[in-house]
This record gives C-alpha cells, sequence and structure tokens, in this order.
C-alpha cells in the first residue's frame, strides 16, 4: 500500500489527499513532526533529501518528493491528466506556475499568519511577498473569465495544486472580494464530486510556533 508522509496542516499535504480521495486509492499515512526536527532526521532525508512534507513511498519502496511531481505521477491515467501531449504541458504549466508564484507568496504569508510569525518577519518581505500575491491573483482572475478551470475546460490537478493556497488567501490576510472570476473557479473546485473539504488548523500541532 502507498505511504503518504504527511503534515495535516500543510496545504501541500491536502493536494496529495485530494488527488488519492478523487482517485479512490487507499493509503496509509506516517505523520512528519517537522516542528519537532523529524524531518531532518537521516531516515525521513532518505524519504525526502529536502526533508519537507509531503512525500510518498510506493509498495516497492520507490520514494517522490514535492507535491506537484506526485500529483504528476498519481493522476497518470486518470480524468485528473489529460492524455494528449499538449493538454498535460498545459497542465504542468500551471503546476509550475503555482510553485512559483503562488505557494512561496500566499503560502508563506498565510503560514506565517496563522503560525504568529509575521511580526517577526521584515514589513519590505511581507510587502514584496503581498504584491507578488496580489499579482498572482490577477493573472489567475484574467484567466479564470476565459476558461472553467486551469488548463482548459476540464478539472485536473492544476486546478488542486492552485486552490491548495490561492484559495485560502484570506487566511494570509488578501482579500478576494475583488476578484469575482476567481472566486467562482473556487466554487467550480469545491463542487467537484470528492472535494475533501477538511481542513487542520496549526493549532493541533503544540509545536507549530516554532520556527524550521
Amino acid at each position: 500500500m502507498l505511504t503518504l508522509y504527511d503534515y495535516l496542516p500543510s496545504q501541500n499535504g491536502w493536494k496529495i489527499r485530494q488527488l488519492l480521495q478523487h482517485l479512490q486509492r487507499p493509503y496509509r499515512t506516517r505523520i512528519v513532526s517537522i516542528f519537532e526536527g523529524e524531518g531532518r532526521r537521516d531516515d525521513y532525508r532518505r524519504i525526502n533529501p529536502t526533508g519537507a512534507v509531503p512525500a510518498i513511498e510506493l509498495e516497492d519502496g520507490r520514494a517522490l518528493a514535492e507535491s506537484n511531481a506526485i500529483l504528476d505521477y498519481l493522476a497518470q491515467g486518470s480524468p485528473y491528466l489529460p492524455g494528449d501531449a499538449f493538454a498535460q504541458a498545459k497542465v504542468r504549466q500551471w503546476l509550475s506556475f503555482e510553485q512559483q508564484y503562488v505557494e512561496p507568496v500566499i503560502g508563506s504569508l498565510r503560514y506565517w499568519t496563522l503560525t504568529g510569525k509575521l511580526p517577526q518577519r521584515h514589513p519590505a518581505l511581507i510587502d514584496a511577498k503581498r504584491g507578488a500575491a496580489l499579482r498572482a491573483l490577477k493573472i489567475l482572475e484574467s484567466e479564470f473569465a476565459l476558461r472553467p478551470f486551469a488548463a482548459g475546460e476540464e478539472y485536473t490537478i492544476a486546478d488542486i495544486a492552485l486552490y491548495a493556497y490561492a484559495s485560502r488567501a484570506e487566511d494570509a490576510g488578501i482579500e478576494l472580494a475583488p476578484y469575482p472570476q476567481f472566486r467562482a473557479w473556487v466554487d467550480r473546485v469545491q463542487s467537484q464530486p470528492g472535494h475533501l473539504a477538511q481542513r487542520y488548523p496549526y493549532e493541533i500541532d503544540p509545536h507549530s510556533s516554532k520556527e524550521l
């Protein structure tokens, strides 16, 4: 059985849980106590060299890290990754966009805000992240005015990846009211069969106020 190395408050971890839910694929979970240093242990570094979550370990012992790479692998042969080469490339375009322009800015601001670390960050860094987040949302607003989902007419892993952090922008103090097309897309994602609505607050981990 597939093993998912996870940290429940992580939206990167949510991405994998969501796809596995859609696929109805059984798996077992191993929680990685990242704020207690478990990710830095040698045994976990053999699973994921960066020590981050999520990662998966296959039945044959092979391991794969990085949330969007895991999505790409698990979605092969499913409705969540098109078979056509160009359509696949469009999905991967948006997976790349998410990792460059969404997760590092909205994800970071959200994490700092929810774990009480925001006051410890330099104001210039916060302003830069916030500006980049607003630019990303503006791009998504324009794109979702053209089509219902990130890569075309159908819901794919690109939507799962983008939704994970972009939809939680208000957790980072970023108002979503100015983005009606984006909010309509959020509603479309949430209406998908098998949508995983459950979220886990950082408060479930008493160590989350520590720095990684």
